[in-house]
């Protein structure tokens, strides 16, 4: 039209949330605390990581599926 660049409203709410707290970075680590709570589960030797591996798995989903609605 008249040559100005309109800000998109995806555009300007992802600029201000801090960067480690974006989707990617959140992601991995939600990503990383599932994988944990299934190694856990899967190990034979310590009864404690075996005790607290579903716990950790659900924080995991749980935190994914949080974390999925963040802005890019």
């Amino acid at each position: 039209m008249n040559g100005i660049a309109q800000d998109r409203p995806t555009e300007h709410a992802a600029s201000r949330w801090p960067r480690p707290l974006r989707r990617g970075p959140m992601e991995a680590v939600a990503t990383v605390l599932i994988a944990a709570g299934v190694l856990m589960l899967l190990q034979p030797f310590a009864l404690v990581l075996y005790t607290y591996s579903f716990v950790t798995t659900l924080a995991g989903v749980v935190m994914f599926t949080i974390v999925s609605k963040f802005p890019d």
